[in-house]
Formats: structure tokens, sequence, C-alpha cells
């Protein structure tokens, strides 16, 4: 088994975590010397791996090697291994990292027209706002089947904000709020 210290745990397993295993930037605390002195067992142990750092993606430098070029420090495969990671694991992790990446943003659902949701966000919508009873005389939900779909179809789902506050004479009043 590898001994590791802590700061040398931390390095690997934060790079281990990031896209393509860079291991920049450094745990916070961490500079000067001690880095320095950090990064050089490390590298000397074949951990971490010195390679030139892609400005143009903003990948983070370790130093700077003159005309406008620096390196980064990458996690290897012994450095994976040396935090009990298969490297073939960390390079299937990359892949589907990867792909998230290119994926598409998820697409919200949007509402239906003549349903109870349609009909319970049109309350809401109202300047004067809808309180709880009028909700439940418009919908014929219980009380706790209307929080839920103010707080998951409209909020998880849909992406809207319901707020509610507490007016003189009404009680509380619920209302979509404006974003921003």
């Amino acid at each position: 088994m590898i001994k590791l210290t802590e700061t040398q745990t931390n390095i690997l397993t934060a790079g281990a975590k990031r896209p393509e295993n860079i291991a920049m930037p450094l745990p916070k605390g961490l500079a000067g010397a001690a880095a320095k002195m950090a990064i050089t067992k490390m590298l000397e142990r074949g951990w971490l791996q010195e390679v030139d750092a892609n400005l143009r993606r903003g990948e983070p430098l370790w130093r700077e090697t003159g005309d406008g070029h620096g390196t980064t420090l990458v996690v290897t495969d012994a450095g994976l291994f040396a935090i009990g990671i298969e490297p073939i694991m960390a390079q299937a992790m990359a892949a589907i990292r990867k792909h998230a990446d290119a994926m598409p943003e998820a697409k919200l659902p949007t509402q239906r027209a003549g349903t109870k949701q349609a009909m319970l966000i049109a309350l809401l919508q109202a300047p004067e706002g809808a309180t709880m009873d009028a909700m439940i005389t418009a919908t014929n939900w219980k009380p706790h089947t209307l929080r839920g779909a103010m707080s998951g179809a409209l909020g998880k789902k849909l992406g809207i904000i319901v707020t509610s506050a507490k007016e003189g004479g009404r009680g509380r009043v619920y209302r979509i709020s404006e974003p921003g």
C-alpha cells in the first residue's frame, strides 16, 4: 500500500475528479515553497506529470515557461492507482464527462392548456395572487396536493418560482414571482 500525505491525497483526488485529470488548482492554503516541495515529490514518484497548458481553454497554470506559454499538472495512471482508482475506470469516467459536456441541455417541460395545473398557474399569475382556499375551490385538490404541485411540478419541473406572503384580511397569498 502506498503511503500518501493528506496533501498528496487531496491533490490526486481533486485531479481525478476534473476533466482530463488536471490537478490544478492546488488545494487552498498550499502555495509557495510548500507547494513546490509537494509537487516536486509527486513528479519524482510519477504521480503527476507536467504538460503544456492550453491557455485558450483556460487551463490553470502550474508555472510559466516564457513567451506566454506555461505548464499545468495532470494526474498520471500511477497517481490514480496511488489513490485506489484503476486507470481504466478513470478513462471511462473521463469519457462519460466528455459525453455529458457534449449533450444538449435538457428542455424544460411546457404546461398544457385546459389542465388543473394551467388553472393553478393562471390563479397564481393574477395580480391579486391566490389564497389556499381559492386554489382548493378552483382545482378541487387538497392543501397538501396544492403545496406539492407548487413545489414539484411548478418549481422543479417548470422552473416557476412561487412566493407567499401574509396579507391583512386575506391570510397567506401565493403568487408567481418574476425572475431576476
